[in-house]
């Protein structure tokens, strides 16, 4: 009885051991076949990999374009990776020193400088003058300006941004503005009938801690902003003097109040219940201001140009902001990523970004489409698209914009005179600009020219954070 129960205790065993074998075995079949399976189907793709970084919420969307141009080119595959706006300057500057650049990017057009400097990005020039698709007369000058560092253009427009002034047409037509200012006289008889009359609390909100308005009613004034060299600042000149001035005006006039961004509540409720008529702002503020205002209130809003300085000129002179296409010097794939380029600024898929996103076309002729040309609120923009110009193309130009804003404050509060503000703005600028001023010099002890400046490296250049 004993040899019985070890003999089935072993038959037992063995079938345990056999049939944990099969299993260990099946699985590591099993796993081994996906393995193959996923090296098989990633050797199986013989397409060329291009690497597209989208900056915000643009990966997204653009991501919906992309099946119709791999359609269309079948041997190219294009990975759209999102970088969020608030971390892409620094990882932008960590790619490119690290010798991990993407092969293409979308990147706000006032760095485009900062990345030409560093000698990061490609020269966009031959490709765009032979290209079928991207034409340069198609473009808002300003805005095509702002990817041009000295002779060489390093961006293609993608979307564009600029400013309006969105206004309460209800009030500005009881003070004889139905259509909104045109010129600085105009607006100062504006803001001050709105003023005297009571109609609103304040005629204007202007942010204190806005560099933007300011910025603008300089441009209007046909400032430089910096010398033309770009090494020192032009704030004492009297062009900037005279948009400084009329700027603090409006404070010390009593017409917009001397607050900051966080000190508005709620801008569309204010905006409707009337305590300030009219508000500088870019195109997104349009879906904004649809879904935010309420029902009784869609009629009596608008849009206009910025007012020129005078009634010499049409309108005034915003800024050329928005997004452009850059490819990387170090791609292996250029001809792929400019193919890219040239599907994404068909004025066809222009259009359906607008559709997806609320950016305005890069193109003229992608504002033909009737949801554009149709709605009373986007006139103004394109009307103002021809008629702006880009921000001083060096690198330091953020540093020196918030210098701008801080001392526009310190005027619209009152802490110190509008000359003072400016001598102090020359100074701070001056300091930020140190770091160009030694390359110029170098490059011309070198035998440079001003062309050829990029190319000199200062100790800190690239360094990601270094000022």
């Amino acid at each position: 009885m004993l040899n019985v129960e070890c003999a089935r205790s072993r038959a037992e065993r063995s079938l345990i051991q056999h049939s944990t074998f099969n299993i260990q075995h099946s699985t590591f079949a099993f796993l081994l076949l996906l393995l193959l399976a996923g090296c098989s189907s990633h050797t199986s793709d013989k397409r060329e990999r291009v690497e597209f970084w989208a900056l915000g919420s643009e990966r997204e969307i653009v991501q919906n374009l992309i099946p119709e141009f791999e359609r269309r080119n079948p041997n190219i595959h294009v990975v759209v990776q999102q970088i969020p706006w608030t971390a892409a300057h620094e990882k932008l500057l960590t790619a490119f020193v690290g010798e991990s650049t993407p092969d293409m990017a979308h990147m706000g057009n006032t760095w485009v400088p900062e990345f030409a400097a560093i000698h990061a990005l490609d020269d966009l020039g031959p490709f765009a003058s032979s290209s079928q698709v991207v034409k340069q007369g198609d473009y808002f000058p300003g805005i095509w300006a702002t990817n041009v560092v000295g002779t060489t253009l390093y961006g293609i427009p993608w979307y564009v941004d600029t400013r309006v002034v969105f206004y309460r047409s209800d009030i500005l037509a009881a003070v004889g503005f139905p259509h909104g200012p045109r010129t600085w006289a105009e607006w100062r008889e504006a803001m001050s009938r709105i003023h005297q009359r009571q109609l609103c609390k304040w005629a204007i909100l202007i942010p204190t801690n806005e560099w933007d308005p300011l910025t603008m009613l300089a441009l209007s004034a046909h400032s430089t902003l910096l010398t033309p060299d770009g090494t020192r600042g032009a704030f004492s000149q009297p062009q900037f003097a005279d948009a400084f001035n009329f700027y603090v005006s409006f404070f010390r006039d009593g017409f917009a109040p001397a607050v900051s961004n966080s000190q508005i509540a709620n801008l569309y409720q204010q905006f409707a219940q009337g305590d300030f008529a009219m508000y500088i702002t870019g195109p997104w503020n349009v879906g904004e201001f649809r879904r935010r205002l309420p029902p009784e209130m869609q009629d009596k809003w608008a849009t206009t140009p910025l007012p020129a300085r005078d009634a010499s000129e049409a309108t005034g002179i915003s800024m050329a902001g928005g997004g452009s296409f850059v490819v990387f010097r170090a791609s292996k794939h250029k001809a792929a990523a400019r193919k890219l380029i040239e599907f994404l600024s068909e004025p066809a898929q222009q259009v359906r970004f607008y559709q997806l996103t609320g950016d305005l076309p890069g193109r003229r002729t992608a504002w033909l489409s009737p949801m554009l040309a149709n709605d009373s609120r986007f006139p103004a923009f394109r009307i103002q698209l021809e008629h702006v110009e880009p921000l001083p193309r060096v690198p330091e130009w953020e540093q020196i914009a918030a210098a701008i804003y801080d001392r526009g404050e310190a005027a619209a509060r009152g802490q110190v005179t509008p000359a003072v503000a400016l001598r102090q703005l020359d100074v701070r600028a001056d300091e930020l600009l140190e770091k160009r001023r030694w390359m110029l010099m170098r490059g011309r002890d070198e035998g440079r020219g001003t062309r050829d400046v990029a190319a000199i490296p200062h100790p800190s250049s690239l360094v990601p954070g270094a000022r």
